[in-house]
């Protein structure tokens, strides 16, 4: 075995089920979601020789992932919409099972108010409360000041705070800052 494969199986495979995880909370598809880690894993195969052996394999990774699905979503919004009719038919038993799994973490209001955040928030959220990314490792995955980091995850959790207060004084659980 050639020693860059040894190299990128040791430094990156342990972490293809966080990048699934992350590239499905931001694509919401399964497919599209493994469309998104196969492409992340091809682009840090071939830059392997540039990954600096004390930086942090999991954030490089996730920096690569965040790029692609950006520039990605830039090139969607730039493509005349497509209408494919045959998509369009659902069938009764045809489940996601991934985000049945997700909805059954989540109440299904929960998981609403976090896919109404903007991506600028939404990834920031999920990289700190679902990864578990430190503010450190945030920046350096986004590119970005730690104070911007700070900022972005407060005002992110205050948005989601203001989505779910309806939901939160239907069950009953009263506001505490008022």
């Amino acid at each position: 075995m050639p020693q860059e494969d040894k190299k990128f199986e040791e430094l990156f495979l342990p972490f293809v089920e966080s990048l699934f995880s992350f590239a499905y909370h931001l694509t919401r598809q399964e497919e599209d979601a493994q469309d998104l880690v196969q492409e992340t894993l091809l682009k840090a195969f071939k830059s392997i020789d540039t990954f600096q052996r004390d930086a942090n394999p999991k954030a490089w990774l996730f920096s690569i992932l965040k790029n692609s699905y950006i520039n990605a979503y830039r090139k969607k919004k730039r493509l005349p919409k497509e209408v494919n009719f045959e998509d369009k038919i659902e069938l009764p038993d045809a489940t996601d099972l991934r985000e049945e799994i997700f909805d059954s973490l989540l109440d299904d209001e929960v998981t609403r108010a976090i896919y109404q955040l903007s991506d600028t928030y939404r990834i920031t959220l999920l990289l700190s409360d679902l990864e578990g990314f430190s503010y450190e490792e945030i920046a350096e995955i986004l590119k970005l000041p730690m104070g911007t980091i700070r900022s972005r995850l407060f005002r992110a959790r205050k948005m989601l705070r203001e989505n779910l207060k309806k939901y939160a004084l239907s069950k009953g659980i009263k506001d505490k800052s008022t």
